[in-house]
């Protein structure tokens, strides 16, 4: 404003004094004047500093205290062991300029390096972690956890700012290391830590070998990766329900070796769905628990989400888990290699049968019971019932109609799954074979079973009182071992009952084998 009015001053000045030569001369003169003006009254810089510490806050250490022993599962807090000064990040903001004010504003962070002692050693695993009461996401900060044992050596950082040979181990004590942990949140001090704290009451964990691993009916859950859906710009996490680890996968598999350091093996269980318990009317097909196009992409055995059969559902929710993706399970055969676990792969059959199906029961029930055991699949009807296929020539139909025509060369590996060029239908064979060219794609299995709990099946008999089912289980294996190789073993999962052989109905007391 004043550069405008020593302007028109000055103008008038050297116009009065000089003509228009002088009121050229004055305006510019007033015209500096003014800026000169303006420039103290209204364009000095103006810096805004934010909150800075002047001094380190942490949580309660004191010295003297006991340190607690832990059984089971349980919440412990715990004492700083060892900390540093914070770290302190200046940032700087500049606005304004151009002949208006300017304002500099200077925010301050503070970031901390500290260690916490837990309780006695040796605990088996650190599960989830809490902040002044909150559950914090462990995937976002670098957070390093020591179980307490004898052997156990000191922490990188703790080393690196003490110097070599200067650092505690703190040997027989279990404890947490926070590096460049951000406190903003906290009010710039460090919370109130809290930890999960899982130690074995019992030794028989340590003598765990093998285990199986469920639910089998999980359409994403044994994906090692996040796997999220996109419903109109919000993604949802299809597989991660912790803040422990980046996938539910990756936070149980942690887990299981934590607390079974033994573990040698894994038992990985698979779903599909059987549709009925007539043998020749029995679908067995991958199932999906929604045809929403926003979820997660689905495929297995070349069929994607919204071709594949949904589940049945009870009051509006899906009865089942849908059958685990291809990609999926490729990945999970592959991290639990990594892992250093032997894999058995574990083909498993769900019944998919609700109330109200209206489908004649083998067993001469008015309809087939709700969501019945995959052991009571037979012939229609079963053995024992009247007019029974069982011990005649005809009960090759029941058997072939169960297995279906798929053979080895029908499958080929495409894009991380294994796609099916073979007749269409769902049987029996084509969910084995299918299994067993995706083990082979995924590098390999250390074991394979073609199927198991089928009793109502491996019982049939024919006219010359084979068992026709137990012979196409026999064949099966011999195409599964040329797809995976001499390497992997493989086997059939029976029932406790068809380990001493068949007792037939009638007044025989025959037991065949």
């Amino acid at each position: 404003m004043a550069t405008v009015v020593l302007q028109v001053a000055g103008a008038a000045i050297g116009g009065a004094i000089g003509g228009p030569f002088g009121a050229m001369i004055g305006r510019a003169a007033g015209a500096l004047a003014g800026y000169s003006i303006d420039q103290k009254l209204f364009g000095s810089e103006q810096v805004i500093r934010g909150g800075r510490l002047d001094e380190t806050r942490f949580l309660a250490s004191n010295e003297g205290e006991t340190i607690p022993r832990a059984y089971g599962r349980v919440r412990l807090g715990g004492q700083i062991i060892w900390a540093t000064r914070f770290r302190e990040i200046r940032k700087k903001k500049k606005q304004g300029g151009k002949g208006g004010p300017k304002t500099t504003t200077e925010t301050y962070s503070y970031y901390a390096n500290f260690a916490i002692g837990i309780c006695e050693g040796e605990i088996a695993h650190i599960g989830r972690i809490w902040a002044d009461g909150t559950e914090i996401d462990r995937t976002k900060y670098a957070i390093r956890m020591y179980r307490g044992a004898q052997d156990q050596l000191p922490d990188p950082l703790i080393e690196a700012k003490q110097g070599y040979g200067k650092a505690p181990a703190f040997r027989g004590t279990a404890y947490a290391v926070f590096e460049n942990f951000p406190i903003a949140d906290y009010g710039n001090r460090i919370p109130q830590i809290s930890f999960e704290v899982i130690c074995s009451v019992a030794a028989i964990d340590r003598e765990i070998r093998s285990v199986n691993l469920i639910p089998g009916a999980t359409e994403f859950g044994y994906a090692p990766h996040l796997v999220a859906s996109n419903h109109r710009g919000k993604h949802t996490s299809e597989n991660r329900h912790n803040l422990v680890a980046g996938s539910d996968w990756q936070a149980s598999l942690d887990e299981l070796q934590a607390l079974c350091p033994n573990l040698e093996s894994v038992n990985l269980v698979v779903a599909w769905y059987g549709n009925d318990l007539r043998a020749a009317n029995c679908s067995i097909e991958p199932r999906v628990t929604h045809h929403d196009p926003a979820r997660a992409s689905w495929s297995v055995s070349g069929v994607g989400r919204l071709a594949a059969n949904m589940v049945s559902q009870v009051d509006g929710r899906a009865a089942f888990g849908g059958t685990p993706d291809d990609a999926s399970l490729v990945a999970a055969i592959q991290d639990l290699k990594a892992r250093g676990l032997k894999v058995t792969f574990y083909p498993f059959i769900l019944m998919d049968v609700p109330a109200g199906n209206g489908l004649p029961d083998p067993h001469g029930a008015a309809e087939q019971p709700v969501f019945p055991w995959r052991g009571r699949i037979t012939c229609h009807p079963a053995p024992g019932e009247s007019s029974s296929p069982d011990g005649t020539s005809a009960v090759a139909e029941h058997i072939a109609g169960f297995l279906g025509s798929a053979q080895p060369g029908h499958f080929s590996a495409a894009g991380g799954s294994v796609v099916y060029s073979g007749p269409a239908g769902w049987g029996f064979r084509r969910m084995i074979l299918h299994y067993a060219h995706l083990c082979e794609l995924a590098g390999g299995v250390d074991g394979f079973l073609i199927g198991s709990e089928l009793r109502g099946l491996t019982r049939l008999r024919n006219e010359t009182v084979a068992f026709p089912f137990v012979g196409a289980l026999k064949a099966l294996a011999g195409e599964v071992r040329a797809i995976c190789g001499v390497e992997t073993a493989i086997s059939y999962a029976a029932d406790w009952s068809e380990y001493s052989g068949y007792h037939p109905p009638g007044p025989d007391n025959d037991v065949l084998f």
